[in-house]
C-alpha cells in the first residue's frame, strides 16, 4: 500500500542547496567539474612536484614524531614515503606528441 504522504518521495530526491523557506519553493543547484585544459605533460609536472611537496610534509612529520611513536606502523609508512626516490620521476620529459617534440 503507498505511502498517506509524500515523504518517501522527497526523502529521495537530491540534497537542495537553497531552500526558501518563505515561498516552500526549493531550489536544487546542480554544478559540474571543470574541465581540466591543462596538457598531459603540464599535468604531469604539476603532479611530480605535489608528491616531492608531499615528501616534504611527510618527512617533517616524520621527524617531528615523539619517540614513543618511533616503531609504529605511521613511523614506517612516513619512513617509507621519505625514502622513496621520486627525483626520477621529475627528470621525466613528456613529448609533447603529434610532432610537437
Amino acid at each position: 500500500m503507498p505511502s498517506a504522504t509524500n515523504a518517501p518521495r522527497w526523502a529521495s530526491r537530491p540534497r537542495c542547496v537553497e531552500s526558501d523557506v518563505s515561498n516552500n519553493r526549493r531550489y536544487t543547484l546542480y554544478t559540474r567539474r571543470r574541465a581540466d585544459h591543462r596538457s598531459r605533460p603540464q599535468r604531469w609536472g604539476d603532479a611530480v612536484t605535489e608528491l616531492l611537496a608531499l615528501q616534504g610534509v611527510y618527512a617533517a612529520w616524520l621527524e617531528a614524531l615523539p619517540d614513543t611513536l618511533q616503531g609504529t606502523a605511521t613511523a614506517d609508512t612516513l619512513q617509507a614515503i621519505a625514502d622513496l626516490d621520486l627525483t626520477t620521476l621529475a627528470l621525466i620529459n613528456l613529448a609533447n606528441g603529434y610532432g610537437r617534440d
